[in-house]
């Protein structure tokens, strides 16, 4: 390590034993010899640029400089004041989370996001809805990652407004699939600028010749092949391009046998287009439907699928065309470069965190002692909520027995608690990493969560007063508590 680069950490007292601890471990790790700043304040969070110019002091051979993410404003103060020849960057929020910040945030590959496989998303019960509402189902999901918008009909009759609705799809610039047996419906619905029919086999095959789009052949019988090979010959012909679609069965009726015919027919047919539609398990298995999608999509992507077909009927299915979109990029990614699919796409892992950083027991006693003023800090680790502000130190698993003994009574204060410590809640129930102040992380699903401070700060309001020690505690983990931007509060924490 004696010629590995060096970094300085910035930080004030509160953080210096926690952040030296997670420097020690992580240089040998990345490779560069960490030391840390320790600023003339309590908490480093808020500190303006310039006021950590003024007090910041960079030993010789230095050549990156990392401040605490909630360090806002210009950093050129700070630049002016390195020299050249130092990096300044902002680090992130939490400094637990340094070890991803220094390589381990974003795996992916230069080129990462590519994907040859097709989503047809179904608007199911189309003849039900009224024109603006296929309209508007086909526009979200389009805009949720499908590329062709699939217009599921349903049985006992043909749908006498099916080639207006095609129409109005087509006129918002969307590409269109008919799903119906029913050549009274298919023929109008090609007529109008569908592309591909979903389904062909002997019952309705003669028609599709006239139609002049391509169409997808399943077998005559579910649960066997028979009569795919037959109408796919008679079909191709006759100058009619196909896709062919063995059909996923569900889970207790043939699921397993199902993926063999998929396989089957792959060795069969080398270089024929295969659909797959993947509803079957997605919405009739009891399981939320990312990590069924991931798999499908895996499967398809060896086997050279080219085109699934999905739903998103049901609540725990409700974002399947995004996790597909997802899922496609991610499963091309491992098999086109064999790499495992795993550290590439985080808007996947919704459930449960990737990793969850931990301070320890040691480090929370020692910030339970370092700390003097009523900001109340919130952790979540091995099971249990640490509530910590200058005169206590609570943990607990119960978030209301915990705010008893907070004793604060003020409403809004009151709220601010309890909401960060049923987030905490939360977060331990599932295995995530609970930060006060911030949305917990629920992949491609997490909402942006503006602190209680943004909000104010938004709305115009002026700094809230610490009320004196002994009296009513403020919650905030970072609330201002002074207008002069030129120095920091002494109460802001991080």
């Amino acid at each position: 390590m004696n010629d590995a680069p060096r970094y300085l950490f910035v930080t004030g007292r509160l953080a210096e034993f926690a952040l030296r601890a997670v420097v020690e471990e992580l240089g040998p790790k990345v490779g560069f010899v960490g030391e840390v700043a320790v600023l003339p304040i309590s908490v480093a969070a808020l500190m303006p640029p310039a006021w950590v110019a003024r007090h910041l002091e960079v030993p010789p051979g230095v050549v990156k400089v990392v401040l605490p993410g909630y360090c806002r404003g210009d950093l050129e103060p700070i630049v002016q004041k390195v020299g050249a020849g130092v990096e300044v960057v902002r680090g992130p929020l939490d400094l637990r989370d340094l070890p991803l910040f220094f390589g381990g945030g974003d795996t992916r590959k230069h080129g990462y996001g590519a994907f040859d496989i097709e989503i047809l998303a179904e608007i199911n019960h189309a003849p039900t809805l009224s024109l603006a509402e296929i309209v508007a189902r086909g526009e979200e999901l389009a805009a949720q990652g499908a590329d062709v918008i699939d217009l599921g009909c349903d049985p006992g009759g043909p749908w006498s407004g099916v080639a207006e609705a095609v129409t109005a799809l087509k006129d918002q610039g969307l590409r269109v699939s008919i799903d119906s047996l029913d050549p009274r419906e298919i023929a109008p619905a090609a007529r109008a600028g569908a592309e591909l029919v979903l389904s062909v086999n002997a019952t309705n095959r003669d028609h599709a010749p006239d139609w002049g789009v391509e169409v997808v052949v399943i077998p005559d019988r579910p649960g066997t092949l028979e009569g795919l090979e037959e109408t796919a010959e008679f079909l191709e012909s006759r100058g009619v391009a196909v896709r062919l679609d063995p059909i996923l069965e569900p889970i207790g009726f043939g699921f397993a046998a199902s993926l063999g015919r998929y396989l089957e027919v792959r060795r069969r047919y080398p270089a024929a287009e295969l659909m797959m539609g993947v509803g079957n398990l997605t919405e009739l298995t009891d399981v939320d439907s990312a990590g069924v999608n991931v798999l499908l999509a895996g499967f398809c992507q060896e086997v050279g699928i080219r085109s699934v077909l999905t739903t998103q009927v049901i609540n725990w299915a409700r974002s399947s065309v995004k996790e597909l979109d997802l899922a496609r990029r991610l499963v091309h990614h491992a098999v086109v470069h064999k790499t495992l699919p795993k550290h590439l796409e985080p808007g996947l892992v919704m459930l449960r965190d990737p990793k969850v950083p931990r301070l320890g027991a040691e480090a929370l006693a020692e910030l339970a002692k370092r700390i003097t003023d009523p900001n109340f800090r919130i952790f979540a680790e091995d099971g249990r909520i640490h509530v910590i502000n200058g005169s206590m130190h609570l943990i607990g698993d119960d978030p209301f027995e915990l705010f008893e003994q907070t004793g604060v009574e003020e409403p809004s204060h009151a709220f601010y608690l309890g909401y960060e410590m049923m987030k905490a809640k939360t977060a331990l129930t599932l295995g995530k990493h609970y930060r006060q102040d911030q949305a917990l992380d629920w992949g491609f699903l997490t909402e942006p969560e503006l602190s209680h401070r943004e909000r104010r700060k938004a709305r115009g309001d002026q700094p809230v007063r610490r009320a004196p020690r002994g009296r009513r505690a403020s919650l905030s983990v970072v609330e201002e508590t002074t207008g002069d931007t030129s120095t920091p509060s002494q109460g802001d924490a991080r």
